[in-house]
């Protein structure tokens, strides 16, 4: 054989092997998953475990959630690209958004979410309006929570209450449970939270209700979101779109995952639902 010839048999055979070592060992994918810290690590981490594996299992790759430690943290989570995958709440989406440069893609929202709420409750038996708190210590939850501080704060604002002008104090507990115990061990006399954890808090009987009740229930709003980085590969979010919506109650799996997510269903979302949020930060002058 012509040496030419030879090389040319043999560049193609380093070719095809090159191409079947490839086929053989595909490079490790990995999504990364964090979310908002808005109840106890403990809850968070037990609420995201067989999330994940259904994940796993529909797009085929290893899933790991990462907690942080803040609202501000996971925002930077996902905003750098540290992680592919975000549960925000609808005011965390909106800062994502900004520091992101308009970057951050709402994939899907729990049924519950496009008719949200937040609820205030206090354990002083002469507080029974907005009205009433005016002179008191009041708790929200983090600062950049939307359910437990941004929608609150706004509904005070409508009732006339500027709360670090009007509240004896203003304090923020950091999470919708920990809102809950500083209002039943009396360090605050009145909280607001999600309403959700509230109810599952009731339903559990981990509060009493002959002590502690809701005293207001603000107007519904679009709240939390499941969110990833427009850099994502289109294909892998529709696979991860398709892997939230596909979850469903007739599963026993499915219902799990559903249940510790208080969630009927997942349903789609788009960013246009979160701009009355948007309005909402703006006007108590958090963004």
């Amino acid at each position: 054989m012509h040496p030419t010839s030879l090389i040319r048999v043999l560049r193609s055979c380093l070719g095809a092997a090159l191409l079947l070592c490839a086929a053989a060992a595909p490079a490790q994918q990995v999504l990364r998953v964090t979310a908002i810290p808005d109840e106890s690590p403990t809850e968070l981490a037990r609420k995201a475990a067989p999330l994940m594996k259904h994940l796993e299992t529909q797009l085929g790759m290893k899933v790991e959630y990462t907690p942080v430690t803040d609202y501000a943290a996971a925002v930077e989570a996902l905003a750098s690209r540290k992680v592919d995958l975000a549960w925000f709440g609808g005011f965390t989406f909106v800062q994502a958004q900004q520091r992101s440069g308009g970057k951050a893609v709402p994939i899907a929202q729990r049924e519950e979410d496009e008719k949200f709420r937040s609820v205030f409750i206090t354990s002083d038996p002469a507080i029974r309006t907005l009205a009433d708190l005016k002179g008191k210590d009041v708790s929200f939850g983090s600062q950049s929570s939307t359910s437990g501080h941004l929608m609150p704060r706004s509904v005070l604002l409508q009732a006339g209450l500027d709360p670090d002008r009007d509240f004896r104090r203003v304090a923020y507990s950091g999470a919708h449970d920990a809102t809950i115990a500083a209002v039943v061990a009396g360090k605050v006399q009145a909280g607001a939270l999600n309403i959700s954890v509230w109810e599952k808090f009731v339903a559990d009987k981990r509060v009493d209700t002959s002590k502690v009740f809701v005293l207001h229930t603000t107007q519904p709003y679009y709240d939390y979101n499941w969110t990833v980085h427009a850099d994502m590969p289109v294909a892998l979010r529709e696979r991860l779109t398709r892997a939230l919506l596909s979850l469903s109650r007739s599963d026993p799996a499915g219902k799990e995952i559903l249940e510790l997510q208080r969630a009927t269903r997942f349903v789609p979302t788009r960013p246009e639902n979160y701009k009355g949020i948007e309005a909402a930060a703006r006007s108590a002058g958090l963004l």
